[in-house]
Order: structure tokens, then C-alpha cells, then sequence
């Protein structure tokens, strides 16, 4: 398809400038941020009105902290909505369209308290990253599991052709509200409800697989669907959002399969099944006051934040751990036991201040396997091999006796039990998209 794609009842593009333009600077800044090569993803999103996707979505209008939480419904049918709705659209962040499992198509503009967003869009940029990594191609049959907002696949049907796409999520109102909106820009894939783990084995065997929900591991069924050259791309995460990795499986013409696990900035949230650990504000409270905790200097400095192979080794050889990216220095807690830790350099002195709580040094747990990590070799990223017949999966990294190796699992990842009176983890903000 070459055309341009517009929302189905509203004006041609070459009347609403504000929204042709919004669109236009938003691929601007992924240029201007390296995010996006020229090529067929560049292309799809020039052309996709992203109001045509998502012609309501909610704007939250309450405070971080304030509960509960209050929410306005845009809809773009509503001329006063559409300049807020076009900066929302159109800002890269992930947007909200769906409140506590409700039915997407038809409701009515109004607010909402309380509650939680149970189906969003993708931060774009997350979303450009793993659909050029999948290199998709006219022709292509297409697997897109966990629907969303439809904007992956969309740009599967723009650059595949919509006979070969399947889009897949476990709500029914997410899918039927897909099919809606995709049919009203003349796309016309398989949209299905069902389990995201068990795949879609009506139209397999797919040529691209992607998952737009984190895994703890790979199920079976996505590499058993994947075509020979085929490639399936999926964040492989634990109960910590903290350090992800991305799983890329190729099945080989031979039907051989070749995967690798790639420590990566950021990824989707974890699947519904499973819990996600957070540092709550209680928590962070508590580090904040340092009550009870122990001060020491160290001259050993942590890796480097881009050095994400090792904090993705020390997330599954250790557990339970979460970082708080909001703060300016390291500061990471274990949510399960209270224990925490807080990192600081000094330039001047040439060492590290560091504040250790809790029956989990954490400080000693990072020094430990970042000395296994270099013992390896350093590396950048890991072997992901996933066993045909036992369906056992494991990661490795490094070469000879020396090398990092990990099981994957339900209950793969070790987090030491808590202690009485510490604070317990608690579920995170499902409106969340990366770490």
C-alpha cells in the first residue's frame, strides 16, 4: 500500500494541517533521534493517521499521587477534543484507550475515577525498534500478538499486504475494536481473540512473529508457528521491569532454531499472568530517610548503565531486585525482603558512598556477579537456547568454564523470602511501558 491513510468520516489530510503535521514532525524527531532508518516502517508511519487507530483516548487529569485517579475521554468526532487529541497521537508516549476492560467502540466522551488503563498504545519508539528488527516485507504472513492499539498491525498491513497479517489479544473489545477501525481505513487482517501463549495456529506457519507483552520465557507454540526463515521477536523479562532483554528466535530454511537474548534499554510490560515488582513511594520513602542503614566508601565502581548485558545477568542470577530510574544516582531495592541500596560517585574523593539496608547486600550481590561477568568475558549479549523436545530453555554468555548461564522459567529467577515487617512487592502501574 502507498496511499495515504486517514481517518475514516473526518476531512482529507490537506484539511486538517495540524494533524498532518503532528505526524510529520513525529517521524522528524525519531530521525533527529536515530530511531528510525529510512525504509518501509518510515513509510507506513507518514502515511497512518494515527487517529484513524485511535479515535478516543483518555488523557489522565489527576496528579501522580493523587487517588483516585481521574481520567477525560477524548474523541476525535469532537472539534474541541482534536488539538489535545493531535498532541497526545502524536507525542511518541504511550497513549491509553481502554479503562478497566471496557468495550472500546462507541462509548460516550466522559471522565472517569479510579480504576486502571487496561489496554494502551506502545512508546513508538519501542514500537519502530522491533518492527524494523523484524524486517518486514510485501508478502510476509504476520503474527502480531497482543493487539493493542493496532499500530503494529497496521504497519504489518501497509507493508505486508492485509491478507497475510493475524493480530491476536486476549480481550475481545480490544479485537473487535481493531477490526473496526482497521476496516475503516480499507485493512482488513485477521483479528482473533484468544490466548497470546497459545498463538494462532488457523493461519500458521507465520514468516514474522512479534509479541507486544514481556515473557518470563519463550511458549513453545510461537517457535513451533514460526516458518522456515522465519523470525519472532519478544521482550524476555522476569518480574523486574528493570533491565529487559529482547529474545530474537530465527528458525533456519532447515527448520534448525537460532536464538539470542539482547540486553536492551527498554521493553513491554509483562504479560497479565504474572506479577511485576515496583519500588512503591512507601518504600522510596524509606530509603529516602535511611533510617537503620549502613554507610560505608568503596572503591569499586558498578558497571555502566549501558553496560546492560551484565545488569540483565544480575536481574536473573540474583532476582527480586528493581531500580528506581527517577533517581540521580544508582538506587536499587528488593521489594520481597526491604533490603536496599543506594550508590553515589564522588569525583573528588575517587570512590563511591554507599548505603546498604536490610538482609540482602545488594552492594556485594553486584560486585559478585559483575566479577562473574568479566570472568566471561564481558559480554554484550546472550546465547537463548530453547530444546525442541524437553521445551527446557536457558540462557548462556561468554565462552569456556567460565561462562554465564542461566534456566528460564516460572520459577527460574531466585528472590530470597521476606522478612517480617518488611514491606511486601506489590503489583506496578499497568500503564506503564518501560522501565
Amino acid at each position: 500500500m502507498t496511499a495515504d491513510v486517514t481517518a475514516p468520516g473526518t476531512d482529507r489530510p490537506g484539511q486538517l494541517p495540524d494533524a498532518a503535521a503532528a505526524r510529520a514532525a513525529m517521524v522528524a524527531r525519531l530521525d533527529k533521534a536515530g530511531d528510525i532508518q529510512p525504509g518501509p516502517v518510515r513509510d507506513a508511519l507518514l502515511a497512518l493517521a494515527r487517529e484513524a487507530l485511535m479515535p478516543q483516548v483518555y488523557v489522565r487529569r489527576s496528579k501522580d499521587d493523587e487517588k483516585p485517579p481521574r481520567w477525560d475521554l477524548l474523541d476525535w468526532t469532537q472539534l474541541g477534543h482534536r488539538p489535545e487529541l493531535i498532541k497526545l497521537l502524536y507525542s511518541g508516549d504511550s497513549v491509553s484507550i481502554q479503562h478497566d476492560g471496557e468495550p472500546i467502540v462507541g462509548r460516550t466522551p466522559s471522565s472517569r475515577t479510579g480504576g486502571t488503563m487496561t489496554s494502551m498504545s506502545t512508546t513508538l519508539s519501542v514500537t519502530v525498534d522491533l518492527l524494523q528488527e523484524l524486517q518486514l516485507a510485501p508478502g510476509q504472513r504476520v503474527l502480531d500478538i497482543g493487539t493493542g492499539a493496532a499500530v503494529t498491525a497496521a504497519v504489518a498491513c501497509w507493508i505486508c499486504g492485509d491478507r497475510g497479517v493475524v493480530t491476536l489479544d486476549r480481550d475481545a473489545h480490544v479485537t473487535r475494536a481493531a477490526a473496526t477501525y482497521l476496516a475503516g481505513i480499507d485493512m482488513r487482517p485477521v483479528a482473533v481473540t484468544g490466548e497470546g501463549d497459545d498463538g494462532w495456529a488457523e493461519h500458521a506457519p507465520y514468516d514474522r512473529l512479534l509479541a507486544t507483552y514481556a515473557v518470563p520465557w519463550i511458549p513453545p507454540a510461537w517457535v513451533d508457528q514460526l516458518a522456515p526463515g522465519g523470525r519472532a521477536l519478544a521482550n524476555l523479562t522476569g518480574a523486574s521491569p528493570s533491565w529487559p532483554g529482547l529474545a530474537v528466535i530465527t528458525k533456519t530454511h532447515g527448520g534448525r532454531i537460532e536464538a539470542e537474548l539482547r540486553a536492551v534499554e527498554f521493553g513491554h510490560r509483562l504479560s497479565h499472568n504474572f506479577t511485576r515488582i515496583f519500588l512503591s513511594r512507601e518504600f522510596r520513602d524509606r530509603i529516602q530517610a535511611g533510617e537503620g542503614a549502613r554507610s560505608f566508601r568503596s572503591r569499586h565502581a558498578p558497571p555502566a548503565d549501558e553496560d546492560r548485558a551484565f545488569w540483565l545477568a544480575l536481574i536473573n542470577l540474583r532476582g527480586g531486585l528493581v531500580r528506581d530510574w527517577s533517581a540521580n544516582h544508582l538506587m536499587i531495592g528488593a521489594p520481597a525482603c526491604g533490603s536496599w541500596l543506594t550508590a553515589r560517585p564522588d569525583e573528588d574523593a575517587g570512590d563511591w558512598a554507599i548505603t546498604v539496608y536490610g538482609p540482602r547486600d545488594i552492594w556485594d550481590e553486584i560486585q559478585c556477579v559483575a566479577g562473574l561477568w568479566r570472568a566471561a568475558g564481558s559480554p554484550s549479549g546472550y546465547r537463548l537456547h530453547l530444546d525442541p523436545d524437553t521445551h527446557e530453555q536457558w540462557v548462556s554468555g561468554g565462552t569456556g568454564t567460565m561462562q554465564l548461564s542461566w534456566p528460564l522459567g516460572q520459577d527460574a529467577n531466585p528472590t530470597p523470602p521476606p522478612h517480617p515487617g518488611a514491606p511486601q512487592f506489590t503489583a506496578a502501574p499497568p500503564h506503564e511501558d518501560h522501565p
